[in-house]
């Protein structure tokens, strides 16, 4: 909901679509499997095109120590930790905002769609299917009396 009130309030400014995009890319990349993903789908489409870049964007290979990798193994996105990947994509979104002046529209934007956001959860029946199959089943024992009379 967030991105399309952003993608609403830069209809007029071409620049800040494309800033607010690497700005859901690079946040989109701190999540684990889809950093993986996008990281193999960019791999493959360039193998196509050149097999000898598409193995440098591999990442490096990661020491074994006693025969078992680490636990912890880091996500590497087009060759480079993710952290760099994303700093990188974070600061080129950050220099088009700047240059877009659409700072101050994207804190509203921001303000608006987080507004959007908790309204909509906070209106929100839970349990909203439990509750319309108790009101139908109160509504059939009343019509039950109504009928036996």
């Amino acid at each position: 909901m967030i991105m399309v009130i952003l993608g609403l309030g830069f209809l007029r400014r071409p620049l800040a679509i494309v800033a607010a995009l690497l700005t859901a890319l690079s946040t989109a990349c701190l999540n684990d499997s889809f950093a993986g993903t996008f990281s193999e789908k960019i791999t493959r489409t360039v193998r196509q095109f050149s097999p000898h870049f598409a193995a440098k964007l591999r990442p490096s290979h990661i020491p074994v120590i006693r025969g078992r990798p680490s636990a912890k193994r880091s996500i590497h996105i087009c060759g480079q930790p993710r952290r760099v990947f994303v700093s990188i994509f974070a600061s080129a979104s950050l220099v088009l905002w700047y240059v877009s002046c659409g700072i101050l529209t994207l804190l509203w934007a921001f303000a608006i769609g987080l507004l959007a956001t908790v309204l909509h959860a906070s209106f929100r029946t839970p349990n909203l299917k439990a509750r319309l199959n108790t009101f139908r089943e109160e509504f059939r024992a009343v019509w039950r009396n109504y009928s036996d009379l």
